[in-house]
């Protein structure tokens, strides 16, 4: 049996990578599961390189297991890409899902509904056993609402409206609709198609 460490304690998130990833001859583990402790500074610039940092950190604590890490965030055209890789700590510390949203609203106070465009944005980075690394990149793209709606999800979730719901925030549908289109079920998606083209199953 491969031992897969999913880079997170997120239940939620690794049941979504898991179901994702339904390998024969798989098992995805998350850190606490395997009693790992990895928190690593996430400070790049880029999505791709703090999913790589949470990679490499719990590659080294595992001790040779195949682990998995993303990292994800919402960029909005308006405000030049922010909130991006700071998305988790937009009002600053601690995480605060309201305090996020409420800043968000405020920084685009007056900006029309043409101009609310944003996307949800999610990078994988797996590291194998002998430290091949494959990635993958997933994005949905959408709109930024006037006020929160529904009462699904997490995040910005309330806020965004993909355009493939029609008038919907991701918090307005179940966890399963939203998982079939999001940015981390897209990547997901990619990174299966990436393993099975290179025969990286094993």
């Amino acid at each position: 049996m491969k031992t897969v460490v999913i880079a997170t304690n997120n239940a939620h998130k690794a049941q979504e990578i898991a179901e994702a990833l339904p390998f024969p001859g798989w098992e995805f583990k998350t850190l606490r599961e395997v009693g790992v402790v990895s928190d690593p500074v996430e400070d790049a610039p880029t999505f791709l390189g703090n999913a790589r940092i949470k990679a490499n950190a719990a590659f080294e604590a595992c001790g040779g297991n195949a682990v998995i890490a993303d990292d994800s965030g919402l960029e909005v055209d308006a405000l030049n890409g922010a909130p991006g890789v700071h998305s988790a700590r937009y009002a600053g510390e601690p995480c605060d899902d309201e305090a996020n949203n409420k800043k968000l609203l405020d920084e685009l106070a007056g900006v029309c509904d043409a101009q609310r465009t944003a996307r949800f944005v999610c990078t994988l980075v797996l590291i194998q056993e002998d430290g091949t690394e494959v990635t993958a990149r997933g994005t949905i793209e959408g709109k930024i609402g006037y006020e929160e709606r529904g009462e699904h999800g997490f995040g910005y979730d309330p806020l965004f409206y993909p355009d493939v719901l029609e008038g919907k925030s991701f918090a307005e549908v179940p966890d399963a609709e939203k998982n079939a289109i999001s940015h981390r079920g897209c990547a997901l998606r990619a990174l299966k198609a990436s393993l099975e083209k290179a025969d990286l199953l094993r």
